[in-house]
């Protein structure tokens, strides 16, 4: 699946990455692109968590 992802950079200049359809789901990042790494492997995360509530 695909999930939207919003990225901006802070005053301090560290870059902020949200996946707006997952509650939460946030992580930051030096780069852009480790932003975007970081969101990637935050968003797998956010969904194992969610499944693993679920099963039980």
């Amino acid at each position: 699946m695909k999930y939207p992802i919003t990225i901006y950079q802070d005053e301090d200049g560290v870059f902020i990455a949200e996946c707006p359809a997952i509650p939460g789901c946030i992580s930051q990042g030096a780069t852009e692109n480790e932003a975007l790494t970081n969101i990637r492997d935050a968003i797998r995360l956010c969904l194992e968590v969610r499944i693993m509530a679920t099963s039980f």
